[in-house]
């Protein structure tokens, strides 16, 4: 849902109204790192159960095994605390990228905007990736606390064992952003041709969700594979199954078959579609609310 932020705030003009209509305000950027921050973290804690039904779906142990409908809550506090900073690295660096892509080309497109998408995907992996480790790994119940995960993934793989599976999590981000934007444009155009006027933000926030939710389904065998790294504890002195995105997909897709690699689909889907409402409304609820403090 971070990402259809950026869908949204095209609706939002860059004026400065009377007080009484402070929502049409263009926001100043650390207002909005602190409400996208506030809002993504929002989505997180709320749609926790969700992704947790995710993760132990695509588990290779299977839904039932991985804990089924029990503990449903478990690794929120480390979901929760990557979600602002996570939330902040993509932001910065999407904006940076997206100013400076346009101003090489000399114009602004939606190939801009899923470019300098895919570079906010990859600064925000950095962050994402560790916390989304513990995360997985205590939502089937491999740890029964953060500490212990922290600890057991550190002693079993040091640094770098927080970011298995970080290149198929970009793979996975990257043609998300992709898919989604020109989607999304395609749906705001048709919305707008049909009634005649610009689309408001709860319409753009409908195509944003829709278009993210398609971009999902379509990415799910690469979320599947980045679940299966993340998830993978190899004893010591064995050599891990689940290497590489290409080797992984492979193996699941000859010992499980095709099916296997939209497991999750569901709960993925519908993560990002209501998801994408919950961001939007968490997110103009803390402007308005950061505007009224008067600190801007």
């Amino acid at each position: 849902p971070i990402r259809l932020k950026y869908l949204f705030q095209a609706h939002v003009p860059p004026q400065r109204p009377e007080p009484s209509r402070m929502e049409n305000r263009e926001s100043p950027f650390f207002m909005s790192l602190i409400a996208g921050g506030f809002a993504g973290t929002s989505v997180d804690v709320a749609l926790h159960p969700l992704d947790t039904i995710r993760t132990r779906l695509q588990s290779e142990e299977g839904f039932f095994k991985s804990g089924g409908f029990r503990g449903m809550y478990r690794g929120i506090l480390s979901a929760a605390l990557g979600s602002a900073p996570g939330a902040a690295a993509f932001f910065s660096t999407y904006e940076t990228m997206k100013r400076t892509i346009s101003k090489a080309a000399g114009s602004e497109h939606w190939t801009h905007h899923s470019a300098a998408s895919a570079c906010g995907e990859v600064a925000a992996c950095m962050i994402r990736v560790p916390t989304s480790v513990l995360t997985q790994n205590m939502q089937v119940g491999r740890y029964a606390s953060l500490t212990e995960a922290v600890t057991t993934t550190y002693r079993r793989g040091g640094l770098m064992g927080f970011y298995a599976g970080y290149g198929t999590t970009v793979a996975r981000e990257i043609p998300f952003a992709f898919i989604q934007f020109p989607i999304y444009e395609a749906f705001k155009k048709t919305w707008k041709e049909w009634q005649g006027h610009d689309t408001n933000p709860v319409q753009g926030a409908a195509c944003g969700s829709v278009a993210g939710a398609i971009a999902g389904a379509a990415t799910t065998p690469l979320d599947v594979a980045k679940t299966r790294i993340m998830l993978e504890s190899p004893v010591e002195g064995q050599a891990r199954r689940y290497v590489g995105t290409y080797q992984t997909l492979s193996i699941i897709l000859k010992d499980e078959g095709a099916t296997a690699l939209f497991k999750g689909l569901a709960p993925r889907v519908t993560w990002i579609t209501i998801g994408g409402f919950i961001f939007f409304g968490a997110y103009e609820q803390a402007t308005q609310l950061l505007w009224k403090s008067g600190a801007w």
